[in-house]
C-alpha cells in the first residue's frame, strides 16, 4: 500500500485503481476511500462513476464487477479435463495390462461382465426359477470337521514310588491309546537306576515315539500321600499337559497300583457322550469324624523340603473351622475337566492358591483340595458329578489305605461299571485275569533270564587250585527294554501286537462300554445328578 500527502491509503488491487473513477463520488480517488463494489448510488450522490456500467444488463455487470468468478469457473473447467483424461488413460492401461499378462483373467472378467449385464430372471413369474436363484445365492456351508473331532482326549497321571517302575510300565500300556496324553511319575524315593530306566524304556518304545504323548517327570517330586506334596505333584502334572500336552478334555490322576477295566475305547466311547465341562469328584461337606482327625488338627509335611521320605509329624495346637469357605472332603482319585484344570493352575482369582496354602498343613490334603475348591467356585458347582470312577474297597469307617483286591473281587468290580479299580497288589493273578477276560490283552513274553554269577575255567567255585574264595555279589540292571503288549483297540487296525499306530480316532466299543454307561447313567444323567451336588 502506498500514502498520499495526508497519510491516507489507498487500495491495492491494482496500479492503476487510482486512474479509475471511484463509484462512492464524482470522479476522484481522494479522501483515503476504500473501492468498494457496492451499488452506485450512495449518500455522498454522485452516480457519474457508474453510468458505463448502467449500459450493461445487470447479470453482465456483475461478472464484470466479479473478475475472480470467471477465473474459478474456467479453473474448474480444467480440472474436469484433466480427470476425464487420467481416469480414462488409467482404464485403457489397466485393462491393457490385465490382457497382456493374463489372459484367462481378462476373459473372466469379460465374462463377468456379461453375465451381470444379462437380465435377471423375475421371481415372481416362476417359483421354481426363484427357487434355484435363492439356493444358488444361499452362502456355501463350512466345510466338515475332521475325522474323530468328536472324539474326546483324555489326560493320565501315572505316579509310583521305589519298586513301582514295573506295575506302572504295566499300567501305562494297559491305559494306552495313541489319542491321550500321558505324565508318568517315579517320586524321589525311587532309586535313580529305576527313573532313568522308565525314560529309556519310553524314549525306545516306537509307539511312543511315534505319537509323541508319553511324558516323563525327569526331575522327580518327593511324594507323601497324607501330605500336600501329593497335590503339588498333580498340579505338576496338570501344568506339564497344559503346557505340552496339545489338546485334551479331561485329566484323571492314578498310581501304579490302580488298573482299567475296561478299554480306552469303552471309555473314550462313553466320554463322548458325556458334556465336557463334568468333573467326576467323589465330595461330601459332612465331615464328620474326619472334623476333628482331619481338618482341625495341623501337620508338617518333611516332603515339602527334605530329600528323602518321611511321615508327616504333627502339631499340639489345634486349628477351628474356616468361615471364609466350606470344607468339604472325598475321594483323592478325580476326573476333572480341561476347563476347571485351567482355573486350578492359572488361578483368575485368588481361591485356588489361598486353598492351597490352607491346606499345606492338612491331614490327607488330597482328599479335600479338590472339593473344596470346585465346591466354593460358584462357576463350576453345576459342573461336578459326585463320583470318582473308581471301585475301592473301604473299612467302615475308612482307614488311610482301602483292602487290596484280589481274585474273588472280579465279579465285583465288573458289577460296579467303573472304569478303574484299585488297590492292587504287584503281580497279583487278578491282573492277568482282567488283561485276559475283560481288556483282551495278549499275554507278554517271559523276560529274558536274569544274568549268572562268573565261573571259571574249572566249572566250580574256586580258583583252580583248591582254594576257595568268597562269591561276589552280582547286582542285576533293571532292565532297559521290558516287554508288554498293548490292548487291542481300533487304532492297531489290523495289527493283533498294535505295532504300529493307525487311525487313532476309530474306536471298537466293547462290553465295558455298557457297563460304563451305565454308571454314567446314574450318576450324571438321573435326576439325582443336581441334588448330590456340594451337599
Amino acid at each position: 500500500m502506498q500514502s498520499n500527502g495526508r497519510g491516507e491509503h489507498h487500495s491495492p488491487r491494482s496500479s492503476t485503481a487510482s486512474k479509475l473513477p471511484s463509484p462512492r463520488g464524482g470522479g476522484g480517488g481522494g479522501g483515503g476511500e476504500h473501492y468498494s463494489p457496492s451499488p452506485c448510488k450512495t449518500p455522498r450522490g454522485g452516480g457519474g462513476g457508474c453510468a458505463s456500467l448502467k449500459l450493461l444488463p445487470s447479470g453482465a455487470a456483475w461478472l464484470v464487477d466479479s473478475r475472480w468468478a470467471l477465473s474459478a469457473a474456467l479453473s474448474l473447467l480444467l480440472f474436469l479435463a484433466v480427470t476425464l483424461a487420467v481416469t480414462s488413460s488409467s482404464s485403457i492401461s489397466a485393462s491393457s495390462f490385465f490382457s497382456s499378462s493374463n489372459p484367462s483373467t481378462a476373459a473372466e472378467f469379460i465374462e463377468a461382465r456379461v453375465h451381470a449385464s444379462q437380465p435377471q430372471p423375475d421371481s415372481s413369474s416362476s417359483p421354481s426359477v426363484a427357487g434355484a436363484a435363492a439356493a444358488n445365492a444361499t452362502p456355501a456351508s463350512p466345510p466338515p470337521p475332521p475325522p474323530g473331532a468328536e472324539v474326546p482326549r483324555l489326560a493320565y497321571l501315572i505316579s509310583g514310588s521305589k519298586g513301582d517302575l514295573e506295575r506302572l510300565w504295566r499300567a501305562l500300556h494297559a491305559l494306552y491309546h495313541p489319542r491321550n496324553q500321558y505324565v508318568v511319575h517315579l517320586d524321589r524315593e525311587a532309586p535313580v537306576s529305576e527313573r532313568l530306566a522308565l525314560a529309556a524304556r519310553v524314549s525306545n518304545s516306537t509307539v511312543f515315539r511315534a505319537a509323541g504323548n508319553v511324558h516323563v517327570i525327569r526331575r522327580a517330586n518327593m511324594v507323601t500321600y497324607r501330605g500336600p506334596t501329593m497335590v503339588a505333584n498333580t498340579l505338576h502334572a496338570c501344568a506339564v499337559l497344559l503346557r505340552r500336552g496339545g489338546a485334551w478334555d479331561w485329566f484323571i490322576n492314578l498310581s501304579a497300583s490302580d488298573y482299567p477295566l475296561m478299554t480306552q475305547d469303552d471309555i473314550l466311547h462313553v466320554f463322548s457322550t458325556v458334556p465336557k465341562n463334568t468333573n467326576f469328584i467323589e465330595h461330601t461337606g459332612y465331615l464328620g469324624w474326619k472334623e476333628g482327625q482331619r481338618a482341625r488338627p495341623l501337620i508338617v509335611d518333611p516332603g515339602l523340603y527334605g530329600s528323602k521320605k518321611q511321615d508327616i509329624f504333627w502339631v499340639s495346637q489345634k486349628r477351628d473351622l474356616p468361615t471364609a469357605f466350606k470344607l468339604f472332603t472325598g475321594s483323592a482319585w478325580v476326573a476333572l475337566s480341561r476347563d476347571f484344570v485351567e482355573y486350578t493352575v492359572w488361578g483368575w482369582d485368588n481361591l485356588p492358591r489361598t486353598l492351597l496354602m490352607y491346606y499345606a498343613n492338612f491331614v490327607s490334603s488330597p482328599e479335600g483340595y479338590f472339593q473344596t475348591l470346585i465346591c466354593n467356585a460358584p462357576r463350576f458347582v453345576r459342573t461336578v458329578a459326585n463320583h470318582d470312577l473308581h471301585h475301592i474297597q473301604w473299612d467302615v469307617p475308612p482307614r488311610q489305605h482301602p483292602h487290596a483286591l484280589a481274585m474273588a473281587d472280579l465279579p465285583a468290580m465288573v458289577r460296579s461299571g467303573a472304569p478303574f479299580a484299585r488297590k492292587f497288589p504287584r503281580d497279583d493273578p487278578v491282573l492277568d485275569a482282567i488283561d485276559a477276560q475283560l481288556l483282551g490283552r495278549l499275554a507278554p513274553p517271559p523276560p529274558p533270564p536274569s544274568p549268572s554269577p562268573p565261573r571259571d575255567a574249572t566249572g566250580g567255585g574256586g580258583n583252580g587250585n583248591g582254594t576257595a574264595v568268597a562269591a561276589k555279589a552280582v547286582v542285576a540292571p533293571v532292565p532297559v527294554v521290558a516287554v508288554q503288549t498293548f490292548v487291542p483297540g481300533g487304532w492297531c487296525g489290523g495289527d493283533a501286537s498294535c505295532g504300529k499306530v493307525e487311525n487313532d480316532w476309530v474306536l471298537r466299543p466293547g462290553p465295558g462300554a455298557e457297563r460304563f454307561k451305565r454308571l454314567i447313567d446314574r450318576i450324571v444323567r438321573s435326576e439325582a445328578f443336581p441334588n448330590r451336588q456340594c451337599k
